[in-house]
């Protein structure tokens, strides 16, 4: 039997880790930590470091890396997303099961660093999905994250909602293709190649944006999109150019929250 836990890690900031993943990192035989390439190395710098830091001594834990597959992008153009998103998946779980077959030959318990939470956005319980339905006998554990999303309205010291009004959680392809989402008072948007806001009214919309929330070089602008969506898209560029990658959130609303 294999126990593999997915262990949300929220957004790279040390202090975000609750005791439950400290716990579930520890009691983990092996922890596999995902290369994406070089622009993306400070990812894997970041998971190495909360090893390091969160690893009681002495440290028994096998840590090991492995490069992730990459996604065909080339299908998006094509309008075959689900289809390429579906093969990727395919791949990793792949990957996943000869480590698991190459470092726990009889069993154990393995340990995924996810980043945020494994509910929101994340792909990883759909992966392990592929392990128990190729027959695998794998016993699953999940280990809450703090968001990105809860970081993003922290740090602009906001609530989610408005009162009592629902919020809806979106994609930057969704909210290019249907706008704004009906009967959401607000909307929080992930996974935005850029710019998706820029279909919205800009008189009428207020953005809360967010890039590298937790982490050192954290940014943040607020403010009605006709004043603020030139200022973000540039400054968008710039850390992308600037670090290799980017990961950003936004809230959106008709009116400020407070």
């Amino acid at each position: 039997m294999i126990t593999l836990s997915l262990i949300g890690i929220g957004t790279g900031n040390l202090d975000h880790v609750t005791l439950a993943a400290v716990r579930a990192l520890n009691s983990a035989d092996v922890i596999l930590l995902p290369r994406k390439g070089d622009a993306k190395s400070d990812l894997l710098d970041l998971r190495r470091l909360l090893c390091e830091r969160l690893l009681e001594a002495p440290v028994t834990t096998n840590i090991v890396e492995f490069d992730l597959p990459s996604r065909d992008d080339g299908r998006d153009s094509r309008n075959d997303y689900l289809g390429a998103v579906d093969d990727w998946h395919a791949a990793i779980a792949s990957v996943w099961a000869q480590l698991i077959d190459q470092y726990l030959p009889n069993g154990g318990r393995v340990g995924m660093l996810v980043w945020g939470d494994p509910s929101l956005y994340d792909s990883s319980l759909r992966i392990t999905q592929r392990l128990s339905d190729a027959g695998r006998a794998v016993e699953v554990k999940v280990v809450p994250g703090i968001t990105s999303l809860q970081v993003l309205t922290a740090e602009h010291k906001i609530p989610l909602n408005a009162l009592a009004e629902p919020v809806q959680i979106t994609t930057g392809r969704r909210l290019r293709e249907r706008g704004w989402p009906s009967d959401a008072a607000t909307v929080a948007v992930m996974l935005d190649s850029g710019g998706a806001f820029t279909t919205l009214p800009p008189e009428d919309t207020y953005i809360w944006w967010g890039a590298y929330l937790g982490m050192e070089k954290q940014c943040l602008i607020k403010g009605w999109l006709n004043e603020v969506s030139d200022q973000i898209i540039q400054r968008r560029a710039e850390l992308r150019e600037q670090h290799g990658w980017i990961m950003d959130i936004y809230l959106l609303a008709r009116k400020p929250l407070l």
